[in-house]
């Protein structure tokens, strides 16, 4: 039995071997098919290789890791509590028992050289330091600053200097080479701070591996660092950090992160820096998606391997007359897949190793902002990526190998077409899987489970995929009746459904994707722009100083907002205090008992709960499981319009109220018969003693805003016992402020250490570039798609080209047809995409808003949003498709000698 094995093993060893051959040899002859298939499985090859070598680059050893935190130095300390603690290997975390123990505070290099062995030498280091600057008539406080001495050979191994010398004391910087393009400052020029009273020179150019965005360095000598809470140190010492040293060290409650790992704690065990648990959600999705990429390229490079079948028909069925039987058949045809695949395979990853390497500063630069570590591949991610493109080669050339097969080799032999019959089933399985996607994908939503919402979407693909050529085939039927050219298209693509039937399902799969998807992004930022409520008016501009004790001045604000701003009124703020000695109280209205919903949503509800909460009026706008948040202001009613933007009569009506000693909330149920219970809770009350509530006259003042206000007036802050303490300033600007009025008004007032408060809107349209991106992906699918199975079609339909040339036919019928022939491809691709796109997000959304409605708090349902740009650009594409081809195909039909 095992020689019967051997020799079965044998022959299909050398079956193979013939095989691959075979398909050597064709893949040679046929050398722009070879070339359009590779091209297809290597660009996706490409990419993948150059992602996934670019991102093992960018993942550091601890060694690196080591060297880009530590430069010349020999550890890093950071004196976190003055308490024993347990920290990790390489210091990515600590713990001390007890852990709610406060901070180390200051500390000075004396009390660290204290700690270190004698000869040891220290360096101060912050990693992060405010700064802002002016930059024309704006300010810029986007900049990290760093202060380190680059003087000292310690501070200086963090960089590498591009220009310059280290700042040499408190009025010079060093900037990184993103800093200086924007600070649109030089080497040798100056910056001046963002409030204007200090000025610094650039003297030096230099860049930290580790963040190369715009940093500025400062001198240590700047602000007493030494002093300040967050300041590490660099140690230079005299040998190498030991056991004891770790030891000593974390006793004091400093964590050690040297060039060697600290030792293990015979209490504590820290997780592995970097790995976590797998998430099997994320696993799944990555999966998904790369399932989904490799059906796109198995129906992109299918019919190519199609047509070779029906080229190489007479060629197989010689091989089935010399005694092939089915399987040799189905050999010869896979081995197409095999070679190419693996010839796709190893170009791909080369060029996507070379690719990597060589854009390895661009990727470090745009898109991780870091240098990466050594040059190195990721051999895990390479084998497995080439084997899916062989994989990717293989299922591209099942189908055809399966219909080689089956063909009938007489007819084989006398060169004639004999497309299989299609049998039903295939419809029935590609039914039942849309069917069971679209079950699926809803049940995902549901669930909130974004595995089980693509492997929805991937089954319905499916489906349509199986049931898309009947109905190429019912279409051949309906176009009887068409003219000559459409009709000639239609019946081509029903003849070569194998061929056909792929390129349209490419095009469906990617459009509808694109649809889908853009579909979702459409009505979350419809969602988000009705869930967004602005802080302030649009108008509203607040300016309040550092300093809570004192507002900033009113003639510069005043005329800084009338030469910016356009500003028509300047009002003050006022806040409550309890006095000068006990600071800030805590003001707040309360709410009437027979108003507070007996549940809040901190709280785990059970789904009975959640049904009753959801029919009781009064959870209909529930509080959080804090209270709710008010502003609270002392006013008259001078600033009340500027901060609620209400109508003229309600702010009347409102200033009224005030002026006779009451007070307005913009929340209307806090108002019970003209009257509003306010509560003051004062620094160091005991909670067993509630504080008192006093009640006063108010008025509701809904103002549709997000921050909820109550203004009281000074007659009811003095009946509550409040002193009152200027803040800061209302300001009322002529119209809304654009960016450029905005960054100067912020210029002209940071000199007085003011802080600016302007509501900027939402960001609408965020989504819009992502939109368009994959309508234009979408795009380039389908005519990639329609022109790739419209030049097969052209190559296979010579002989009824030269049966039209014969019996009379005109020049430009060749141009028509090839226009028909790629419409039929891109406008039933992108229409069958379009519907599917469309009914998978309604699906989706409709699943998404049913889960929702049964929760409670409510949240704001998902409105079904249609990306009429996304629509229209796939619209356009299938019209561009079609006008290539037909620009792009000879008028000249050939005349030549047919046998058959």
């Amino acid at each position: 039995m095992s020689t019967g094995r051997g020799g079965r093993l044998a022959r299909a060893a050398g079956s193979w071997w013939a095989a691959l051959r075979i398909a050597r040899r064709e893949a040679r002859r046929a050398r722009g098919r070879t070339a359009l298939v590779l091209a297809m499985i290597t660009l996706p090859v490409l990419v993948l290789t150059f992602t996934a070598v670019s991102w093992r680059m960018s993942e550091l050893t601890p060694v690196e890791r080591a060297d880009r935190q530590l430069g010349a130095a020999d550890a890093e300390l950071s004196w976190v509590v003055r308490v024993p603690i347990v920290q990790s290997a390489w210091a990515e975390t600590w713990r001390s028992d007890p852990e709610d123990v406060p901070s180390a505070g200051p500390v000075t290099a004396g009390q660290v050289t204290a700690l270190l062995p004698p000869g040891s030498r220290v360096v101060p280091l912050r990693r992060w330091v405010s700064f802002d600057a002016r930059v024309g008539e704006r300010v810029d406080d986007g900049l990290t600053g760093r202060a380190v001495d680059l003087g000292d050979p310690l501070g200086r191994g963090l960089v590498r200097f591009h220009s310059g010398r280290a700042p040499a004391g408190p009025d010079e910087i060093a900037v990184s080479p993103a800093a200086l393009r924007r600070l649109d400052a030089r080497l040798g020029g100056s910056v001046t701070s963002g409030d204007g009273t200090r000025s610094w020179r650039v003297v030096g150019v230099v860049e930290y591996p580790d963040d190369l965005g715009p940093v500025v360095t400062l001198h240590p000598s700047e602000g007493r660092m030494e002093t300040e809470p967050g300041t590490s140190w660099l140690v230079d010492l005299p040998g190498t950090a030991d056991e004891a040293l770790f030891r000593r060290l974390n006793a004091h409650g400093v964590v050690v992160h040297a060039r060697v790992p600290a030792p293990a704690s015979d209490t504590v065990t820290f997780a592995p820096y970097g790995r976590s648990a797998m998430d099997v959600e994320g696993m799944s999705v990555s999966v998904l998606v790369g399932g989904l990429g490799l059906l796109e390229v198995v129906l992109l490079v299918g019919p190519a391997f199609a047509v070779g079948v029906r080229r190489r028909r007479r060629d197989l069925a010689l091989v089935a007359v010399a005694g092939g039987d089915d399987a040799h058949l189905r050999r010869i045809v896979l081995a197409d897949g095999v070679v190419l695949g693996a010839v796709g395979a190893a170009v791909g990853v080369a060029l996507g190793v070379a690719a990597a390497f060589a854009g390895r500063p661009l990727v470090e630069q745009h898109l991780f902002g870091a240098r990466f570590g050594a040059y190195r591949c990721w051999p895990e991610a390479l084998a497995a990526i080439a084997a899916v493109a062989v994989l990717a080669g293989v299922l591209a050339a099942l189908a055809p190998a399966w219909t080689a097969a089956r063909q009938d080799v007489v007819a084989g032999l006398a060169g004639r077409r004999t497309p299989p019959a299609h049998r039903r089933r295939w419809l029935t399985v590609g039914a039942v899987l849309a069917v069971g996607g679209a079950a699926v994908a809803a049940f995902g939503a549901a669930r909130t489970a974004p595995a089980v919402i693509l492997a929805g979407l991937v089954l319905g693909e499916l489906g349509l995929v199986f049931a898309t050529p009947t109905l190429v085939g019912v279409l051949a039927r309906l176009g009887r009746s068409l003219p000559l050219a459409p009709r000639i298209a239609l019946r081509d693509a029903s003849r070569n459904r194998s061929s056909t039937a792929p390129a349209i399902s490419a095009v469906m799969a990617a459009v509808a994707g694109s649809v889908a998807v853009g579909v979702y992004l459409a009505s979350d930022d419809a969602r988000s722009a009705t869930i967004y409520l602005p802080t302030l008016p649009s108008a509203t501009v607040l300016v309040t100083g550092s300093d809570p004790d004192r507002p900033p001045d009113l003639s510069r604000v005043s005329e800084a907002a009338r030469d910016h701003l356009g500003a028509r009124t300047v009002a003050p703020l006022v806040e409550p205090r309890c006095g000068p000695d006990t600071g800030l109280c805590i003001v707040s209205p309360v709410l009437p008992a027979e108003r507070v919903c007996p549940w809040t949503p901190g709280d785990r509800l059970t789904p009975a709960q959640q049904r009753r909460a959801r029919a009781d009026a009064r959870c209909a706008e529930p509080e959080d499981h804090l209270g709710g948040t008010f502003h609270v202001l002392v006013d008259d009613g001078t600033a009340l319009p500027v901060l609620t933007g209400a109508a003229p009569a309600d702010v009347a009506a409102a200033t009224a109220v005030l002026r006779a000693g009451g007070a307005v909330v913009t929340d209307p149920r806090y108002v019970r018969d003209g009257r509003v219970d306010v509560r003051v809770t004062r620094p160091g009350q005991a909670r067993p003693h509630p504080p008192a509530v006093t009640a006063v006259a108010g008025y509701p003042l809904p103002t549709g805003l997000e921050a909820d206000r109550l203004l009281l007036s000074p007659a009811a802050a003095q009946r509550l016992g409040l002193s009152v303490q200027p803040r800061g300033w209302a300001i009322a600007a002529d119209g809304v402020p654009d960016e450029d009025r905005q960054g100067r008004f912020v210029a002209a007032v940071r000199p007085l250490r003011a802080y600016v408060e302007i509501d900027r809107g939402t960001q609408r349209d965020a989504g819009r570039p992502l939109l368009l991106l994959l309508a234009v992906a979408a795009g380039v699918v389908t005519v990639g798609a329609a022109g790739i199975a419209t030049g097969l079609a052209a190559a296979e339909g010579r002989a009824d080209l030269s049966t039209l040339a014969a019996v009379g036919a005109g020049p430009g019928l060749r141009r028509l047809l090839s226009l028909c022939q790629s419409g039929v491809i891109a406008v039933l691709g992108s229409v069958l995409g379009i519907a599917a796109g469309l009914g998978s997000a309604l699906i989706i959304l409709t699943a998404l808003n049913r889960r929702y409605a049964s929760l409670w708090p409510v949240p704001e349902p998902y409105p079904v949003v249609v990306p009429w740009a996304t629509l229209g650009v796939l619209v356009v594409v299938p019209l561009v498709a079609m006008l290539g081809a037909g620009l792009f195909t000879r008028s000249r039909l050939p005349v030549e000698r047919r046998l058959d």
